[in-house]
């Protein structure tokens, strides 16, 4: 059987296996959720496949993005990072890691967790979507913004519209997986 992808993953390796085995698959787990919010902001103005191709040095250099470690970082470990060429060495980007850290406490204090807040938004039921071509596919929606907007109160930075929507259908929230798609229902 012919296997076939949606149109943006098939430019290399990387971003095949990504689509294959992750894009699109319903994720509740806390750390996965929030390392998740993370990559989608560093992508911002990036393609993501620079954030694929940096996948693994990042996750090295952030700890993996577990918001227990990240709140412990101070100057000099920033300092640090932005040395490491293995990273995207944006100031701005890696601030806001520590600074998402310190406001990802708050939201689960105040929501529970990053799942239940996220997922109240959709009933806790992904959005099945019924593109046939990739220029079908939006790059934000009402509800991206109305998450997006939500996310800025509550103090998170990097967190727009069009990365809130990115992220949606990263973790699963909403399935774009082009009806063609051979992933489509996995």
């Amino acid at each position: 059987m012919e296997i076939i992808r949606c149109d943006w993953a098939n430019k290399s390796e990387l971003e095949k296996q990504y689509h294959d085995t992750q894009w699109g698959k319903v994720v509740h787990d806390d750390n996965e959720l929030f390392k998740m919010l993370i990559l989608e902001g560093k992508q911002a103005g990036l393609s993501w496949s620079t954030i694929l191709t940096k996948m693994d040095t990042l996750c090295k250099a952030f700890d993996d993005f577990i918001p227990e470690k990240l709140v412990n970082y101070d100057e000099e470990k920033i300092e640090v990072l932005l040395l490491n060429d293995g990273i995207i060495k944006n100031r701005l980007k890696v601030n806001a890691v520590v600074h998402n850290a310190k406001m990802y406490f708050k939201l689960c204090e105040k929501y529970g967790s990053l799942d239940a807040f996220l997922w109240s938004y959709v009933d806790y039921e992904p959005i099945i979507n019924r593109w046939e071509k990739i220029e079908d596919v939006p790059a934000s929606t009402p509800l991206s913004e109305t998450i997006s907007k939500q996310l800025k109160k509550e103090g998170f930075k990097f967190v727009g519209s069009t990365t809130i929507y990115a992220f949606m259908q990263s973790i699963g929230m909403v399935n774009d997986h082009l009806l063609s798609c051979s992933f489509r229902n996995q």
